[in-house]
């Protein structure tokens, strides 16, 4: 029988909506998968979701550390396992962050210590170099090309034997939100120029002005960080918003082609309240009711 549910998904999905009513129904609790939405004064820019919206829901996970605090997944895996153990309702993990959920649902690796010197060597190597000793040893359109952090990271743990190890006893049923790609993109879209409307500009300036910046690779603040350092016009930092946002989707979507583990729905195909209705009886008796239609 399960015991907890995964609802994951690329950004803009509809995700967030579709798990509030589940967990209404099934009086739950929602632990946020996010690996943004942890940092504070980082609302707009994450779609955090607002506490008119939770509809009264406990939700996890959300404003746990400052903007520019480390945070990875070894934290959340021991953050979310304590929560796990102490709260007495169904978990829904809800998100789009691939390894945050996994490590909940599947174990983590525990990894061993950094050799120090040969990270130097690492972050001495431009990114072109990284991404060249990468070709071939990993799918690179999972991980942020982009990003000279994560680079190095996954090169430091390339062939080290995964023994992953479980901190629950709960048993997640896996349900994957999908829509057509143009559907997809163009909700990316739009949240984008929402995110604008409803004062991303003013809310990335502070983070801005108030923290360091370099140790911020969000999407929706990197950008604009450019435009205030004069880098780029405003109309182009919200395009590479836009476009980095597609990007990320599609790494997402790469993430979890392959789990065949996961319940697929495509949102363009189904309504949100046949998919919650069918959860919630596979949740409860194990088996599939309705047809995946409109």
């Amino acid at each position: 029988m399960y015991n907890g549910i995964v609802i994951a998904g690329a950004t803009a999905v509809g995700k967030t909506a579709l798990s509030i009513e589940l967990a209404k129904k099934l009086d739950a609790v929602i632990i946020s998968a996010d690996a943004m939405q942890v940092y504070k004064k980082m609302d707009i820019g994450t779609s955090k979701i607002t506490i008119f919206e939770m509809q009264g829901i406990k939700h996890y996970m959300l404003d746990v550390v400052e903007p520019d605090e480390h945070f990875d997944v070894g934290m959340y895996y021991d953050m979310v396992n304590d929560i796990l153990k102490q709260e007495k309702k169904i978990p829904i993990l809800v998100g789009g962050t691939g390894l945050y959920i996994s490590s909940i649902t599947d174990g983590l690796t525990k990894m061993p210590s950094v050799d120090k010197e040969y990270r130097k060597e690492l972050n001495k190597k431009s990114k072109e170099e990284l991404i060249e000793i990468l070709k071939g040893k990993i799918d690179l359109e999972t991980i942020d090309t982009n990003n000279p952090v994560r680079l190095i990271r996954k090169i430091e743990t390339l062939g080290i034997e995964h023994n992953n190890i479980k901190g629950n006893d709960k048993n997640f049923l896996k349900i994957f939100l999908e829509r057509d790609r143009e559907n997809l993109y163009d909700r990316i879209n739009e949240r984008v120029n929402k995110m604008v409307e409803e004062g991303l500009i003013l809310e990335a300036k502070n983070i801005y002005d108030n923290y360091n910046i370099e140790n911020i690779k969000a999407i929706g603040y990197k950008e604009l960080f450019s435009y205030f350092n004069n880098e780029i016009d405003l109309e182009h930092a919200i395009s590479e918003i836009a476009k980095n946002s597609r990007r990320y989707a599609k790494r997402q979507l790469t993430w979890f082609r392959n789990k065949k583990d996961y319940v697929r729905y495509n949102l363009c195909e189904i309504s949100e309240e046949n998919i919650v209705d069918d959860i919630t009886h596979i949740f409860k008796e194990g088996q599939l009711w309705i047809l995946k239609t409109i």
